[in-house]
């Protein structure tokens, strides 16, 4: 058993894998961010974005750093439960069945366009994203420890796809979305492409070990009494909106579950980690709220009617609610 490095050591480790993503990852630093919070705090990503904005590419770059393994696996209409969960094989030899795991016992999963897929995959990716274990037949078999879903959504066609349930939804940890990089961005990416840039081979190799010392390290960082009221009363006000501001109980019809709060904590403390403080700001709250919540709150018919999306609802809240 290997002897625990030193904070200081572990935040370090750790800079230097967002520095790699960055450096590989250009453009999309939002991404990159969420996507490291996520490992952070043990948590799933739902990533919304048009084709060509480098989902993929971060995902295998952040698997080619740690010391974990990845797949990926393209979400389709023909596809059926046993394809993602594995399923048990009969072998003449000896007269009997046995399991051959699928593509969901990887540390690592990228679940590309996953709104194509039907209810049952989705809920059989359910299982495996809230309760870490993948059910076939009788028996049920526990996932890795390292385990992180990031999935994707075209958000440009929705012809033939099958919309997330809510219940799906409120298990991923964020809901982010991306925009095309600006020209600067655009640039660097064309000479990276042709200078045929590897980031599999070229970037550090951080142990799952120094992972799971870092997520130790989340609950170390402190919330004041004052910030932990305040992160509650957020949410809440997605609940019963009415009573914070007239307009806003118009536009929300529902609000979020108790996951947003323990998310956003959870949240919060790892953007402050990853910023070297080892206590959380109200900067910290406000700069994961959306990607917290967009996905969590339903909005109301005259909201949409008005045009307003989450984000703008979500921006609305944090306005109107007094920053301690």
């Amino acid at each position: 058993m290997s002897t625990p490095q030193p904070q200081a050591d572990v935040h370090g480790r750790i800079q230097q894998l967002q520095d790699h993503l960055d450096r590989h990852i250009i453009g999309q630093q939002a991404l990159t961010r969420r996507l490291l919070i996520a490992l952070l705090c043990d948590g799933h990503l739902l990533v919304e974005g048009a084709p060509g904005l480098a989902k993929t590419t971060a995902i295998k770059t952040l698997a080619a750093a740690v010391e974990a393994d990845f797949h990926r696996i393209q979400f389709t209409p023909d596809l059926l439960p046993a394809d993602i969960t594995g399923t048990e094989i009969y072998r003449p030899q000896d007269g009997d069945f046995h399991f051959q795991p699928g593509p969901l016992f990887h540390n690592l999963v990228l679940a590309d366009e996953i709104n194509r897929a039907p209810a049952k995959v989705q809920s059989a990716l359910l299982e495996a994203m809230a309760e870490r274990q993948v059910t076939v037949g009788r028996k049920s078999y526990p996932l890795p420890e390292l385990f992180l879903v990031m999935a994707t959504q075209n958000p440009i066609e929705q012809e033939g796809t099958y919309p997330l349930p809510e219940a799906q939804l409120d298990r991923f940890l964020m809901h982010l979305r991306i925009d095309y990089p600006n020209a600067e961005a655009e640039r660097l990416i064309l000479r990276q492409a042709r200078q045929g840039a590897s980031p599999a081979h070229n970037g550090p190799t951080i142990r799952q070990g120094e992972i799971f010392q870092a997520r130790r390290a989340l609950d170390q960082v402190h919330l004041s009494p004052e910030l932990e009221d305040y992160l509650v009363q957020l949410v809440l006000a997605t609940r019963e909106p009415g009573r914070l501001d007239g307009e806003l109980g118009q536009w929300l019809r529902f609000g979020a579950s108790p996951r947003a709060t323990i998310a956003l904590d959870r949240c919060a403390r790892a953007h402050a980690w990853l910023q070297g403080r080892d206590y959380v700001l109200p900067d910290d709250i406000h700069a994961l709220a959306a990607d917290v919540l967009r996905h969590r709150i339903l909005l109301s018919y005259q909201a949409e009617a008005e045009g307003l999306d989450s984000d703008q609802v979500i921006e609305t809240l944090l306005d109107r609610l007094p920053v301690p």
